[in-house]
């Protein structure tokens, strides 16, 4: 079966009743965040419940449209947030140096998953990709959040660096004032790191288009450490081995941004964790070739079927 539906119909249009808002943390930072609410799954019956999904850094929540229709025919209400400094959300002034994004980022998930949860009936999921998947892992790791199943998709547990994750966050410590890693790569260069899609690619630029506040720049020295040093203490947390949320990994072997191999290691300490690997998948595995995204899609539907009854 093809799951890949119309690009007109739903990758580069808004259904009529999705719903953009914005949520102001308790510090005063405002957030874009979108809301859909469950339709009656195929066939008749109750909703089944949500999935609140958190994409990866420089992403905006409309890159997915695709898959939140394919998840809202099936039953499930979807809601998120485009991260603090990302998207449609409060941007950081980064001429004066940071000293993290990732603790608010957490703190933001936290008080959004809280109010979320508590109007949403059924089983509530937490679904996050790349920068995304290690933010939800992180706050189900430290109680911040509590859902009934949670999907990482090429989740950022590591990243790829050609000198080494150890000598990469020294480098990036040691560069940690610099504004930007270089300069921008062709776009062609970087749809290679995406997908293998060329058409699904595209649908970013369109959407940047549209909305080209929303763009984000390559990331800075600073970023790149925290990113470096938060995943490298995620993957020494002991906590890991005691998580029992029943949790489904999905890694993309030909992975350019994100280390599989750090991936495949964390998933092989969580007990409750199942990993399903993507061969001939770049780094954005619900954005691939038809092939690999039938197949993605697939596998969330099935293991939400076992785990999110």
């Amino acid at each position: 079966m093809t799951i890949a539906t119309d690009p007109a119909a739903w990758r580069r249009a808004l259904p009529p009743d999705f719903r953009t808002g914005g949520w102001t943390a308790p510090d005063g930072w405002r957030l874009r965040r979108f809301d859909w609410a469950a339709a009656d799954a195929a066939g008749g019956g109750a909703a089944r419940g949500g999935l609140f999904f958190q994409a990866g850094r420089g992403d905006v929540f409309e890159k997915y449209l695709e898959a939140f229709g394919h998840w809202h025919a099936r039953g499930w209400a979807l809601a998120g947030f485009d991260w603090r400094g990302h998207g449609g959300s409060g941007r950081f002034d980064h001429a004066g140096g940071i000293t993290s994004e990732f603790a608010p980022a957490l703190a933001d998930l936290a008080g959004q998953w809280r109010e979320w949860a508590a109007t949403v009936p059924g089983a509530k999921v937490l679904v996050g990709h790349s920068m995304g998947g290690f933010l939800s892992l992180r706050a189900v790791l430290d109680g911040l959040v509590a859902p009934d199943a949670l999907v990482l998709v090429a989740p950022m547990l590591g990243l790829r660096s050609p000198v080494g994750a150890r000598a990469g966050e020294r480098l990036s410590a040691w560069l940690a004032g610099h504004p930007v890693v270089g300069v921008r790569r062709p776009p062609v260069d970087r749809a290679r790191l995406l997908t293998g899609d060329p058409t699904r690619y595209a649908d970013e630029d369109w959407w940047h288009a549209r909305l080209p506040d929303h763009r984000l720049g390559p990331p800075g020295w600073a970023w790149l450490h925290e990113a470096f040093a938060a995943t490298r203490t995620l993957r020494a947390d002991p906590a890991l081995s005691t998580l029992t949320v029943p949790t489904l990994m999905l890694v993309a072997d030909r992975d350019r941004l994100v280390d599989a191999r750090a991936a495949r290691a964390v998933a092989a300490r969580m007990p409750a964790a199942e990993l399903v690997a993507f061969p001939d998948s770049a780094h954005e595995i619900l954005r691939e070739a038809d092939p690999v995204r039938d197949r993605a899609l697939a596998t969330i539907d099935a293991f939400l079927d076992r785990a999110a009854a």
